[in-house]
């Protein structure tokens, strides 16, 4: 099993690796990429979490998440320091993408037959959803890398207490990149614990939630400090709240600034006030609000598309529009085959008996929405047909099992509420193709 570990390793990091060298020269940082590239140049040079604005103005920041560019800090001041070329990010993002595989090929080999896992950890290895992403400067496959080293470290420590402990902190470590993680962090403590019985698990998600905010608790604090807002990580909540209620394709638009924020500078409050719009306009028609989740959860798992939207925003000339479309239909087709492998292992997860022909047809609907136009009820589908197994029959599946869920879960919850976008879905699209390998008994 170490000989497929470390087959599954390096093939990973040569696909991404051939991917970085292809890519060095070609694509500069853009879209948020560029905004995470100067706060790690900043950062690897001594000047903070800062933004320096053309008037010479240098404030404090908090808008984009600290995690991303504090991980590219140390390498760009040992290759760079504020001259740090973005290749370094994207070999640190060929590292993480390499983990990934492994991570999540160690949750498979507990959870299906030898040759099954190593085939999943090879998919992991070579999804063209997930090597393409390895130049961009972007938050997403770094959070997805670290939940999954979450999961396959506690798995992999037989979910011991340490395997919790230190699934916790790589869960903090994640809500850092991105704060949405925070939410996984009791879901994966219910399902990583060994334990039986309600108080054990709900222990064991105390203490994995618990450690995950102690990770982020010095970066609230300086929130606190600087910002003048007590923010856990970052003060974007009510920004993407308000596009959330705003939006009209269920997708990011330029947000409208509300009177009342016009002559609001400061950058929390600017936030504040734009959550408090934000609320009052979901408050005056919720149905119309809630009426947006099918647009957010569509342009979120239909297509995830995070690589050919970057690669073709990054350098037009060097990956035009056609290639952007042919790489967007392989990871689809990619992306739609690992759906319907997820949607059969489940389907044959032994469960409840009374639900079992349901469950069944359920799994047959999804299936057929995952080879249509949209495959977001699908993943809906696939929440479901897992949760109808049954609380007994979950505990007893692999870990795998439940954790894709939750992560699935609430990729979906948090999209549908503010807003969506493929490269979002990524988080999820790993665990949905390690799932596929998965081989439980019929039931």
């Amino acid at each position: 099993m170490r000989a497929h570990a470390a087959l599954v390793a390096v093939v990973a990091l040569v696909a991404r690796g051939l991917v970085v060298a292809w890519a060095a020269s070609r694509f500069p940082p853009t879209a948020d990429g560029t905004y995470y590239h100067t706060f790690a140049r900043r950062l690897a040079a001594g000047e903070g979490y800062t933004w320096a604005w053309p008037d010479g103005a240098v404030t404090y920041a908090a808008h984009y998440p600290v995690g991303y560019p504090a991980l590219l800090a140390l390498p760009y001041r040992l290759l760079g320091g504020a001259g740090a070329h973005a290749v370094v990010a994207m070999v640190v993002n060929a590292a993480l993408g390499a983990a990934l595989a492994v991570a999540l090929f160690a949750a498979l080999r507990r959870a299906t037959t030898p040759r099954l896992a190593l085939a999943g950890g090879l998919v992991l290895a070579l999804h063209p959803a997930l090597v393409p992403y390895t130049p961009a400067l972007m938050t997403e496959g770094a959070a997805a890398a670290l939940v999954a080293l979450a999961c396959g470290v506690a798995v992999g420590a037989r979910r011991s207490t340490l395997g919790l402990v230190a699934a916790g902190l790589l869960l903090g470590a994640a809500t850092l990149v991105r704060p949405q993680c925070l939410v996984l962090a009791p879901a994966l403590g219910l399902v990583l614990t060994r334990a039986r019985g309600a108080g054990p698990r709900l222990a064991a998600a105390a203490l994995v939630t618990a450690l995950a905010l102690a990770v982020c608790a010095p970066w609230t604090a300086r929130n606190c400090a600087r910002m003048k807002s007590c923010a856990l990580v970052s003060v974007n909540g009510g920004w993407n709240l308000l596009i959330g209620a705003q939006t009209r394709s269920g997708a990011w638009e330029e947000v409208k600034v509300p009177d009342e924020c016009r002559e609001v500078w400061d950058e929390a409050a600017k936030d504040a006030c734009f959550g408090r719009a934000a609320r009052a306009q979901i408050a005056a028609d919720p149905l119309a609000w809630a009426a947006k989740a099918p647009q957010k959860l569509a342009v979120t798992l239909d297509y995830f598309g995070g690589a050919p939207w970057y690669l073709h925003q990054a350098n037009p000339a060097a990956f035009p529009y056609e290639a952007k479309v042919a790489l967007g239909a392989v990871e689809t087709v990619a992306s739609r085959l690992s759906l319907v492998g997820a949607l059969l292992s489940l389907v044959r997860l032994r469960g409840a008996r009374r639900t079992r022909g349901l469950r069944w047809v359920l799994g047959a609907l999804s299936v057929v929405s995952a080879l249509s136009l949209h495959a977001w009820p699908a993943y809906l589908g696939l929440v479901a047909v897992g949760l109808l197994a049954g609380p007994r029959a979950l505990a007893r599946a692999p870990a795998l099992v439940p954790a894709t869920l939750a992560v699935v879960a609430s990729t979906a919850a948090l999209h549908g509420a503010f807003f969506g976008g493929g490269r979002y879905g990524l988080v999820a699209a790993p665990f949905v193709a390690a799932l596929a390998f998965v081989r439980g008994r019929r039931g």
